[in-house]
Parts: structure tokens; sequence; C-alpha cells
């Protein structure tokens, strides 16, 4: 990658906190944010540099939460998000694309628990009956959080627009 100009970690940052900050606003709704939102949204603008502000994110969290054992899935969780965002083809037609990456963002939250789990296992001992079991009991708190990246995925193409648009009309210092 190249060197980041002073724009880029200026509107990284920016998003990052951005991230982080609809994350604290939404707190008082388990599972429920735009996380997912974001991180597809962002990858499809910024394709590899939209790590960036995903990392970003996921440092304030350490910082203001507590780099604790929860904490430490973060460090992949949404990387995965971001992974399956870029392997979208961009052969594709236009009008496809926008359910491939609601569906995707949905599917994230569906799978939660399930990619959270090994570092559960690992980071506490749990055999593969354990980090099932824990899989099995996350359930319902993964459809909330599936379901709710179905309905906030209806936000990607507006957001990709307008920060398309913003980057379009933005001067390059």
């Amino acid at each position: 990658m190249k060197k980041l100009t002073v724009k880029e970690m200026t509107v990284f940052s920016l998003l990052g906190t951005i991230m982080y900050a609809s994350k604290l606003i939404t707190e008082a709704v388990p599972n429920i944010h735009l996380l997912g939102t974001f991180v597809v949204a962002f990858t499809i603008v910024y394709r590899k540099k939209a790590l960036y502000p995903i990392y970003i994110f996921v440092f304030l969290t350490g910082i203001f939460s507590g780099f604790a054992t929860w904490w430490i899935p973060y460090l992949y969780i949404w990387t995965v998000l971001w992974a399956i965002t870029m392997a979208v083809p961009g052969w594709l037609p236009a009008k496809i694309k926008p359910i491939i990456y609601i569906a995707i963002c949905a599917l994230h939250g569906y799978i939660y628990g399930i990619l959270y789990a090994p570092a559960q296992a690992l980071l506490f001992g749990l055999d593969y009956n354990g980090m099932i079991a824990w899989i099995i009991a996350g359930l319902p708190f993964d459809i909330v959080h599936g379901t709710s990246n179905l309905f906030s995925g209806l936000l990607i193409q507006p957001l990709v627009k307008t920060i398309q648009t913003a980057e379009k009309t933005s001067k390059t210092y």
C-alpha cells in the first residue's frame, strides 16, 4: 500500500471514530448497531484502505472499554466481514451488488457467535462440546444481530454514494 496522505489519515480517523461513536450510541440495545454497514460501505469505497478505519474502531474500543479477553476476537472478526466484501466480484451487475452486500452484512451478524467462538474456546479452555454449547447459548443474540444487520444493510448503498460524492468534491491536500 502507498503512504497515506494527510487527507486519508484525517478521513480514516474520522470514519473509525464514527464507528466507535455509533457503537456507543446503540449500546442500550445489544447486537443492534451500524458496524457491519460501515465495514461493508468503507470496503466498497476504500478497498484495502478500509482496514484503517476498521482498526481505528477496534483500538478505540479497546482503549475505552478495556483490552480484555472479550476484545481479542475484535482483532479478526471485522476483518472477516472486510475480506468477504472484498471478494465480491467487480463484474457483477450493479443491480445485484447491493443485494449481495446486504446479504453479506446480515450473514456476518448471524454467524458472529460462530466467528467469536474459537477465541472463546482458546481463551477459556473450552473443548469442542463447550464451544458448541457457547454458540448455541448465543443463538438468540446472533438472530437479533443478523436481522439488525439485514435492515441496517439497506443503508450501505446510500452511505457508499455519500462517501463517493464527498470524495469527488473534496480537494486533495
